[in-house]
C-alpha cells in the first residue's frame, strides 16, 4: 500500500500512541493539531511533524486525517475541521462515536479504533493490540485494513453498534477496575500499608483470565 502523507488533529494518550507508531513505521506525519501549545509541540517535535493550535491552519495536503479528540470537542469542531479538505480520507478514533457523525461533511470517512488504554508516559506495542475498523466504502475499507495490519496483527471489522458495546465492554474491563485499584490504595494508605503488596494479587487475576473464563477466574 502507499503511505499516506497524515495530518493529526489531537495530541491526547491515544494520538501520541497512534502517531508515533504510524512513524515508526514509515509514514509520513505532516501535522499535528491540539488546542494546547505543549501538546501539540511535544508530539510534532517526536515525529518530526509541524504543529498548530489554530484549526484554520490546518494543512490541506493530507491524504488521511486522523481526528482523536474528546467525543464533545469532536462533534463541536466537526464542521470547521473538515472545511476545504472534503477530498481526504477522515477517520476517528472513538469506541462510542458512530460512522455516520461524518455525513454530511466528508466525502470519504472512516473509524480506526484501537481496544486499549494509552498514555502519553507509556508507549505501547500496537503489533497485539486488536484495531477495529468501518469505511463508507470497500475502496477505503481495504485501506484501512492494509494500515491496521501494518501495525497490528489483530485487525477486525466492526460496524457502529458493535463497536459501541465493545467500548462498553471495555469500560467495565479497564476503568471500573482501576476505579476500584483508586479504592484499595486509599484504603490501604489509611492504614499505613503499600499498595505495591496488591501487584502480585492484581498480576495473577489478571493472568488467570488469559486461561480460564472470566467466571472461573
Amino acid at each position: 500500500m502507499s503511505k499516506a502523507d497524515i495530518v493529526f488533529v489531537g495530541a491526547g494518550n491515544l494520538a501520541t500512541n497512534l502517531a508515533k507508531a504510524l512513524y515508526r513505521n514509515g509514514f509520513r506525519i505532516l501535522q499535528v493539531y491540539s488546542r494546547t501549545e505543549l501538546s501539540a509541540r511535544t508530539l510534532a517535535e517526536a515525529i518530526q511533524a509541524d504543529y498548530t493550535t489554530r484549526l484554520h491552519e490546518l494543512s490541506v495536503n493530507a491524504s488521511l486525517y486522523i481526528v482523536s479528540l474528546t467525543d464533545s470537542a469532536f462533534v463541536e469542531l466537526l464542521p470547521e475541521i473538515i472545511a476545504g479538505k472534503e477530498h481526504a480520507l477522515w477517520v476517528h478514533t472513538a469506541g462510542s462515536i458512530p460512522i455516520s457523525v461524518w455525513e454530511g461533511y466528508a466525502k470519504r470517512y472512516g473509524v480506526l479504533y484501537p481496544l486499549q488504554t494509552f498514555s502519553k508516559q507509556r508507549e505501547v506495542d500496537f503489533r497485539n493490540i486488536p484495531l477495529f475498523i468501518e469505511a463508507a466504502n470497500e475502496r477505503d475499507t481495504k485501506y484501512l485494513q492494509s494500515l491496521a495490519a501494518i501495525l497490528s496483527g489483530k485487525v477486525y471489522e466492526a460496524n457502529s453498534e458493535q463497536r459501541k458495546n465493545l467500548h462498553l465492554a471495555a469500560v467495565f474491563a479497564c476503568n471500573f477496575v482501576n476505579h476500584l485499584y483508586a479504592l484499595s490504595a486509599g484504603l490501604l494508605e489509611k492504614y499505613h500499608l503499600p499498595f505495591d503488596v496488591l501487584l502480585p494479587l492484581i498480576d495473577e487475576t489478571a493472568r488467570k483470565v488469559h486461561e480460564l473464563s472470566p467466571k472461573c477466574a
